[in-house]
């Protein structure tokens, strides 16, 4: 009997068993959708923004590094360099190399580079940097030497590169003019902190390159990606200084400055013909390898920041102004009383006398204050201020060096006849020692002012200012006879005869001086406090005029007045300077003006 056949039991509701064709559409529908998010991130790289993410992904293989660019030098005028820049070496750290051994690496840079260990120690453990740099501007020996140990020590991640030092080769000639760098900025480096190094910094510094190259595994791909921008090296700077001049000019500053006890002393030695300043020297002064052992107060130029009042050096432009003026001769006849009463208070000399007869020469040669007033009266109101301003009193005189102050010429409102009184013989006006030795330098080259320099040939300054001695400018100020009549009554000064300064007297040459004494202001009490600036300007030979100097010292504590403390220390700068620069003494006969009537 046929078997009936088994009707299969019915299927789970719900069950995909059985069913291909629908996996196959879901499978699909998947698969569609994983594409699809495929395609749209395609779409957002190559479309929307492909070069962010095209730089993304190359940065993951590329490293730049930095070519620095070598400081340029500053020169004094012969070429030897007052600063310059020495092999060095940068030390660069890859943290992921560094990243697990931080604090004891960082421990032993600190040690050995006497970098921050903090700071070191951060860079040592930055995310996702491949180049950290952990010292700039190292002497090369010390960094090979500070990567060797760490090394050793079985440290890994640190490498060495090319990166200049600035030194300073002269120690401290010159320091206070041309400056000096502070510690290398690990990302910028050089780091101009004052003088010529700061005032030029962007022709000093040049511009640094880079090198990027791509890495695989930490090391670079030969057949890889790279470009590189070359460093440009910044252009020296070639000053008017005469480094070994200046050297000897720092030293005699310096023993007079100590043997006097005084507080601090500056000096200017200026080419006569050109206004180029061969030295200019400070005391105290500082070694600008080593710039952090010094007080900030001996870093700068006191020769150009300080203003104080220049005393009886001012008698000079006083009287130079009366001879061009035509109201005065040298022979010209004055009665000087023990006390001049004048409106406000009495004008004393510096020293005890009966009424005495003077001639014009004869008050510059004792320096007396009363007779230089009596003589000023002569002047027409605004007359002896027009006079001053032709001489450069009251501003700068641009030589590039930052910080330099205008002195002070009171304006015309503020001219009194008793401020003409006291300005007359150098109170109650204030200056700036290169603004003054140019001045007097007016004096010794026939009544023209020529602008002192400080930088040969033309640089720019980084504010803009175009300086140098292709800038130079002249102006005539007095007549060519007042100059030389005024010169010739400056040479009664030194004479041992007649004048106040003979300690000055440089034998075998003509000498024009004359000796400056001043009252000090106090910056607690904005008052006379009883201190002195003493000084001593002049130039020689003294009927054909070289060089003009210029010694100035701060309260000196031995009692001694322009004639002894500063006179000495002029005659051996000038005759050092005369030797130095081969030139000989005229042979004519000095000067014989009377100095009394």
């Amino acid at each position: 009997m046929p078997r009936t056949p088994r009707t299969p039991p019915p299927r789970p509701r719900g069950s995909l068993r059985g069913s291909p064709h629908l996996r196959l559409r879901i499978g699909f529908v998947l698969i569609a959708m994983v594409l699809s998010l495929f395609g749209a991130r395609l779409v957002q790289l190559q479309g929307f923004d492909p070069k962010s993410y095209a730089a993304m992904a190359a940065a993951e293989g590329l490293r730049e590094v930095v070519l620095p660019a070598e400081r340029g030098d500053i020169l004094d005028r012969n070429g030897d360099p007052l600063a310059e820049s020495v092999e060095g070496s940068m030390v660069i750290a890859d943290p992921q190399l560094t990243r697990d051994d931080a604090p004891e690496l960082a421990t032993l840079l600190a040690t050995e580079l006497g970098v921050d260990y903090f700071t070191v120690l951060e860079r040592l453990r930055e995310q996702g940097s491949r180049y950290e740099y952990v010292a700039r501007q190292v002497p090369a020996t010390r960094a090979a030497a500070a990567v060797d140990k760490a090394r050793e020590e079985g440290f890994d991640g640190l490498i060495v590169r090319r990166d200049p030092v600035r030194s300073y080769p002269a120690g401290d000639v010159a320091a206070n003019l041309v400056g000096f760098l502070g510690t290398p900025d690990p990302e910028k480096g050089d780091q101009p902190l004052a003088g010529l190094e700061l005032a030029f910094d962007q022709q000093l510094a040049g511009k640094d390159g880079s090198a990027r190259y791509e890495v695989g595994a930490g090391n670079r791909l030969p057949l890889g990606e790279s470009a590189t921008v070359d460093a440009v090296d910044g252009s020296d700077l070639r000053t008017t200084i005469d480094r070994d001049l200046q050297w000897y000019t720092q030293r005699v500053l310096r023993q007079t400055v100590e043997d006097s006890g005084a507080e601090s002393g500056f000096v200017v030695i200026m080419d006569r013909r050109t206004g180029e300043l061969l030295a200019v020297a400070d005391d105290p002064t500082f070694d600008a390898n080593k710039p952090a052992e010094a007080p900030k107060a001996d870093r700068i130029s006191r020769a150009l920041s300080d203003v104080y009042e220049p005393g009886s050096v001012q008698k000079v432009l006083t009287m130079g102004g009366l001879l061009d003026a035509g109201k005065v001769t040298p022979r010209t006849k004055i009665t000087v009383p023990p006390r001049l009463e004048r409106q406000d208070r009495p004008i004393g000399d510096w020293f005890d006398h009966e009424t005495i007869r003077l001639t014009l020469t004869g008050v510059l040669a004792k320096s007396s204050n009363i007779g230089t007033v009596l003589a000023a009266d002569k002047y027409d109101d605004g007359e002896l201020r027009g006079y001053l301003e032709g001489f450069g009193l009251g501003r700068r005189t641009g030589i590039g060096v930052l910080g330099e102050t205008s002195g002070i010429l009171p304006t015309e409102s503020l001219w009194t006849s008793q401020a003409q009184d006291r300005i007359a013989f150098g109170q109650s006006l204030s200056v700036n020692a290169v603004q003054m030795a140019a001045a007097v330098n007016t004096i010794a080259n026939g009544g023209v002012r020529v602008d002192p320099s400080l930088v040969q040939g033309s640089a720019t300054t980084n504010d803009g200012d175009r300086v140098g001695t292709e800038h130079t400018t002249t102006r005539r100020v007095i007549s060519e006879r007042a100059a030389e009549q005024t010169a010739r009554m400056m040479e009664r000064v030194v004479d041992p005869e007649a004048g106040v300064a003979p300690q000055a007297a440089v034998p075998g040459y003509r000498v024009a001086g004359k000796t400056g004494t001043a009252q000090r202001v106090g910056e607690e009490c904005g008052c006379y406090d009883g201190s002195f600036t003493v000084s001593f300007a002049g130039f020689a030979p003294a009927d054909d005029p070289r060089f003009t100097i210029y010694v100035v010292v701060q309260d000196p504590r031995n009692g001694g007045g322009g004639g002894s403390v500063t006179g000495p220390a002029f005659a051996k700068l000038m005759s050092y300077t005369l030797r130095r620069y081969g030139v000989p003494p005229t042979g004519t006969e000095p000067s014989t003006l009377p100095v009394e009537w």
